[in-house]
């Protein structure tokens, strides 16, 4: 199965760490991408740009508005994702616990839908 990583995190976390612990974050993300890698589940994923830089599109009565950012009110963001392959969703859950920012934030386990969307 296909699951959709989700990653949540706060902007500007980063930049508040020493650069000890930036150095022990991405360490830990590079080796769990090398692990994935290794084994085949990883498909893919991107880090997304601040959200100073989304626009939200609504459509109403035909006529678009678009605003700045993805919520007014949010602290967090959706900051990118991975896309995995794996045996169950346990194994997806799993792989998303092991994500640093499931430590801080959350990380959102989502099986992805074939075109057809009907297996759900």
């Amino acid at each position: 199965m296909k699951f959709m990583l989700l990653i949540h995190n706060r902007p500007g976390f980063v930049e508040e760490l020493s650069e000890a612990e930036r150095t022990e974050l991405f360490g830990e993300v590079d080796a769990l991408m090398a692990e994935l890698t290794a084994s085949g589940e990883l498909l893919g994923g991107e880090a997304l740009a601040d959200p100073a830089q989304t626009r939200t599109v609504r459509v109403r009565d035909g006529v678009p508005a678009v605003t700045d950012g993805p919520f007014v009110e949010a602290k967090e963001h959706f900051a990118g994702y991975l896309l995995v392959e794996c045996e169950s969703t346990e194994r997806a859950v799993e792989i998303a616990a092991r994500w640093p920012d499931a430590r801080y934030w959350a990380m959102e386990v989502r099986p992805v839908m074939t075109g057809s969307g009907t297996e759900m």
